[in-house]
């Protein structure tokens, strides 16, 4: 038995995955589990333990050890760097070999994590460099086969921003790399912290901010982000500062991820002084934000047509940070030559750790079995008696259901009637998306839903979004562009007659965030939709993350923690519907 162990460490969103002869049988961020820290830094031995734990194996039992990092990689591109800029490199040198240290005191003290004896431990251990983990994560777990273009872009990753790779078979062969100071992501995220939006993961918000300004700061952004022939990208000098040490996912006394200004003075000589992170939002930073996310778009276009040149085929898989805006994801469909796109459902860092392990069994095991990632559903589950038990401890009204078809039919007239609805049911989601298992549920045609959500359950910025959860067979009716979205990993346009009648998922400029349903691979959660179809008429629900400011619930006792203090009106805990007293 093949047992691969595979995890991503040492930076934001750490996680772990398990692979059994090929299989993937878990994965789990640790943000999740433990002290439940959003994009936690900390080593992932809860996420590990879990996995473990819920297979049935022990440390004893895993053969390979795959980690989403490689020291050695790029290393000329480092020293080159190192050469150019020697006071402000040396914090990232410094950083450089204390992150070696630290991954080799760790993999030796997995056994202690794990409460094994180090003697008996006997797994072989496996680097894989950041950007071609990410490529792995998307291909590997992707249904092709043939000829396949690989594509990853972040920030950084041992010290590369993006990775062009020629797929087939079982085999990634990497193409071409962009190594820093160039990287779109770095660009994205120092407009993201000079709009005030600096705690770490918040790129999210610019996309969402940016319908509702004009391009007015498009040749700056030219400027910034220059695009040739002879380049996928490059960053003008002198306005990004990055790469410069400093502990990478260090926190401080708030457990906030600490990040370094990305931007430098000039900048500022540009656009003036940045947003303090409470000031009221002006239409200038929604005008920053539309430019920002203009020009990454254009750039993310300008990377796909160069790929399109050197793996011309229409499948693409793709990963990394910047691989979650969904709106240039949208675009790369409609003007590029790349029609068949496979984003794997944790694109970001915590994906790397299923790359890592995939790299492992094709390319260093050499095992031609494939294994295709159909849903998200890999993290953890609980048994009904724990269910049964927090349900029925709650203090709440409990009504249980007798079977699914009588549940989904409870939770569609309560969405159906208005209700705000938490829907909790078996696995998590593996990824950063809510997508039918740990969701918080609404009714799409009611006017006033966005806003009472946001006011009253998730506390957030009102420009934000909600995403529409859509049966499969039913995208092509709702949306003008259809495209299999299983993840959410899409923005398109809504159609026009739709709008008004979908207020609470139609952003400003008439979009969604699409995640396409089907019967197959997420059947409760297809059957709750298609009862809603029935009581309303729309085959359409409001779905949101089920959380409050925090990483999405794992347990029945957060889940009913989350319910209890905020202004959700019911909660599905597996099959017993909980109601506030106001609805019994």
């Amino acid at each position: 038995m093949t047992v691969i162990l595979g995890f991503n460490a040492f930076h934001a969103d750490s996680a772990a995955c398990l692979v059994v002869d090929g299989v993937l049988v878990g994965a789990v961020a640790e943000e999740r589990l433990g002290a439940r820290i959003k994009h936690s830094s900390a080593f992932p031995e809860n996420a590990i333990r879990r996995l473990l734990a819920d297979a049935g194996l022990t440390l004893r039992d895993v053969t390979h050890v795959a980690m989403a990092r490689d020291p050695k990689a790029n290393y000329a591109a480092k020293m080159a760097y190192v050469a150019q800029r020697p006071a402000k490199a040396a914090g990232a040198v410094i950083e450089h070999f204390r992150r070696n240290r630290k991954t080799q005191s760790t993999l030796q003290q997995l056994a202690s994590i794990c409460g094994e004896d180090p003697a008996r431990i006997r797994f072989e251990t496996v680097g894989v460099e950041h950007h071609l983990a990410h490529i792995a994560s998307a291909y590997y777990l992707s249904p092709f086969e043939e000829l396949t273009a690989g594509f990853s872009y972040d920030a950084s990753g041992d010290f590369a921003s993006a990775m062009a790779a020629r797929c087939e078979g079982n085999r990634i062969e990497v193409l071409d790399r962009v190594t820093l100071p160039h990287s779109l992501g770095f660009f994205y995220t120092a407009l993201c912290q000079f709009i005030g939006f600096d705690d770490f993961g918040e790129e999210y918000k610019v996309m969402g901010l940016a319908p509702y300004g004009e391009d007015r700061y498009g040749d700056l952004m030219r400027e910034l982000v220059k695009l040739d022939d002879r380049h996928w990208y490059r960053l003008a000098s002198g306005h990004f500062g990055m790469h410069e040490g400093g502990e990478s996912g260090a926190v401080d006394d708030d457990r906030r991820i600490l990040m370094g200004r990305l931007y430098t003075d000039r900048l500022r000589e540009s656009l003036g002084e940045p947003r303090p992170r409470q000031a009221p939002l002006t239409q200038r930073e929604k005008d920053i934000a539309r430019s920002t996310q203009v020009r990454f778009e254009e750039a993310a276009v300008h990377c796909m047509n160069r790929l399109h040149r050197l793996v011309p085929t229409g499948r693409l898989a793709m990963a990394g940070g910047c691989a979650l805006n969904g709106v240039a994801n949208a675009r790369i469909l409609r003007e590029t030559g790349f029609n068949e796109p496979y984003l794997q459902a944790a694109a970001s860092d915590d994906g790397t750790c299923l790359g890592a392990a995939y790299y492992c069994w094709h390319q260093v095991l050499g095992r031609k079995e494939r294994f295709h990632m159909k849903h998200a559903f890999w993290g953890p589950e609980y048994s009904e008696e724990r269910l049964r038990s927090v349900a029925e401890g709650s203090g709440f009204a409990v009504r249980e259901c007798a079977d699914d078809a009588e549940l989904v039919e409870a939770a569609a007239e309560l969405i159906a009637g208005g209700r705000v609805t938490g829907w909790y049911q078996g696995r998590s989601e593996w990824g950063p998306r809510a997508l039918g298992h740990r969701s918080i549920l609404a009714n799409p045609a009611i006017p006033t839903m966005k806003d009472t959500i946001n006011a009253k359950i998730k506390r957030r910025e009102s420009f934000r979004p909600f995403a529409p959860s859509v049966l499969k067979e039913e995208v092509p009716t709702y949306f003008e562009q259809t495209v299999d979205s299983p993840f959410m990993m899409h923005v398109v346009k809504i159609r026009p007659e739709w709008r008004e009648r979908l207020p609470a998922v139609t952003h400003v400029d008439g979009t969604g965030r699409l995640q396409s349903v089907d019967r197959i691979s997420n059947p409760l959660y297809y059957d709750l939709i298609e009862a809603f179809r029935r009581k309303t008429g729309i085959g359409v629900v409001l779905n949101t993350s089920f959380n409050e400011n925090e990483p999405i619930v794992d347990t029945p006792e957060q889940a009913l923690d989350c319910f209890s203090r905020t202004d959700m009106d019911a909660l599905c805990l597996g099959r017993y519907v909980l109601v506030k007293p106001a609805l019994e």
